[in-house]
């Protein structure tokens, strides 16, 4: 299996090259030649094993230089009972008849980031060997939230390695910030960005793009890699929990064999999904991909009109980690899309020059013939936050809830009661204050709090890794402008 720049497919990389590199040099983003067949008994084979043992024969079909061994003992590592607090790792919980939710966040982290990321290092470190590769790998991460402190935690003093982690200050949760702020290791940096979350995206990617910053980082025995969905080894665990919770679905009688599942995920950076598009593309039966966003609809404006577009107002929303207007693993769809490297840099080039670009019709059939879009702003958010609680006794957080409100449009409009899964990727504990008010309740000001009185009105207990917070220290109080974000890389190697 080789890897391609969306925008070049002239350069090809092996499996090991792509997950140390990150981002192509040309700004473009590494993936695959060509996405394999399941074979044809896959997902009964599949259908009995364990999650660990589903993510090597996922992934195996991706990185044919790793062995069997090696991946068995990574997804051991990152999927074992010290990390996840279900056996499931990625449990479904059948919500309804056929509304089936997706839980991705029983890990160190409480959030669905957690299922690529506590792989990602194990990938990364191998890789390293794998290509003798002697430099550190300095890793550059911005961050709507999530992402964040499941790279801190799955990076902790991973030899070879330091990691710096910029977020828009005052643009994610309470808890997510004191997530980051009390991280433990010796190999971290944590650094707010004056801006928001696409500041903090644009300035890392600009970072990678310097010739002559990542010239001086070699002289000091370093060079730049990337932990965030960019990196194809961030995507390919993603596409792991879609074809498990369908086998999950089919060893629980939910499904028959071959029959189409409908799958909703709450979008920013479109790697989710995009992870679930690849799934199909695998063989999945998925039918439709409905695309959830929040009021910085963007992607929802994007599969209905073919126009992409962020010169339009930011907002900060209950759902913080999908406040993103640059949504840069979009560009690997269109690359499967056009099948046509120069057509995405074109696109490219015009959303950097412009901020807008449009694609044909052609390609505008293609996106549609598989994937709708809906989005819903805050108000509706609390909506179905309490309407899922009083229906179902089913928590869930306000990411989630953004998916649940789409697919309850999706349907609305179009009558398809299609099994549908819903990818539901915090922890409604994350977001405590807000799921409390949503529930009718007047949140306390301290996020710490509001886990407590969540628990306390629900029933339910807040996570571990969330409750532990209280008896942190905060290590980190570091605060860049945008301009200024290589300052911070430079105080992290100093």
């Amino acid at each position: 299996m080789r890897y391609i720049s969306t925008r070049d497919n002239t350069n090809q990389y092996s499996a090991s090259q792509a997950i140390i590199q990150g981002l192509a040099k040309d700004g473009g983003l590494l993936t695959p030649f060509y996405i394999p067949k399941l074979p044809n008994n896959a997902l009964e084979d599949l259908k009995a094993m364990a999650y660990q043992q589903r993510a090597v024969y996922i992934m195996k079909m991706f990185l044919e230089e790793f062995s069997v061994k090696e991946l068995t003992d990574f997804a051991n590592a990152a999927y074992g009972p010290d990390k996840f607090d279900t056996p499931a790792v990625a449990p479904v919980r059948t919500v309804d008849g056929n509304t089936h939710c997706l839980e991705l966040w029983h890990g160190p982290t409480s959030a669905f980031k957690d299922m690529a990321l506590q792989m990602l290092p194990h990938l990364l470190t191998a890789s390293l060997t794998k290509t003798e590769e002697n430099k550190t790998a300095c890793i550059l991460v911005a961050t709507s939230g999530d992402t964040g402190k499941g790279a801190l935690e799955g990076f902790k003093d991973v030899p070879g390695t330091k990691i710096l982690v910029f977020y828009p200050k005052d643009g994610v949760s309470q808890v997510q910030e004191l997530q980051m702020l009390t991280q433990e290791g010796d190999n971290v940096g944590v650094c707010a960005v004056v801006g928001n979350f696409d500041d903090a995206q644009t300035g890392v990617k600009a970072l990678f793009s310097d010739e002559e910053v990542r010239q001086a980082l070699a002289r000091r025995g370093y060079f730049f890699s990337s932990a965030n969905s960019i990196n194809w080894g961030r995507v390919l665990p993603q596409i792991v929990y879609y074809i498990s919770a369908y086998c999950d679905l089919l060893r629980d009688e939910k499904i028959a064999l071959g029959q189409s599942v409908n799958v909703c995920v709450p979008t920013g950076n479109f790697g989710n999904i995009l992870a679930a598009y690849y799934a199909r593309e695998m063989g999945l039966p998925i039918d439709q991909l409905i695309c959830a966003s929040n009021e910085n609809n963007v992607l929802t404006d994007f599969i209905r009109e073919g126009v992409y577009d962020r010169n339009r107002p930011f907002h900060n929303t209950l759902s913080p980690s999908m406040d993103i207007l640059i949504s840069s693993n979009l560009e690997r769809l269109l690359l499967s899309l056009t099948q046509d490297p120069a057509e995405v840099k074109g696109y490219m080039a015009q959303m950097a020059s412009t901020g807008r670009y449009q694609v044909s019709d052609k390609i505008k059939n293609r996106l549609q013939k598989r994937f709708r879009g809906y989005f819903c702003d805050d108000r509706e958010t609390q909506r179905v936050i309490q309407s899922v609680y009083d229906k179902f006794g089913y928590l869930i957080d306000t990411h989630t809830a953004v998916a649940f409100s789409a697919l309850e449009q999706y349907r609305g409009e179009t009558g398809d009661d299609t099994p549908a899964i819903v990818a539901s990727t915090a922890s409604p504990f994350k977001f405590g204050a807000s799921v409390l008010e949503a529930l009718g309740e007047i949140p306390p000001a301290s996020g710490l709090d509001a886990l407590d009185r969540l628990a306390a009105k629900t029933g339910q207990p807040a996570p571990a890794p969330l409750a532990a917070l209280r008896n942190k220290k905060v290590r980190f109080n570091q605060v860049v402008e945008k301009d200024h974000m290589l300052d911070a890389v430079v105080s992290l190697l100093e």
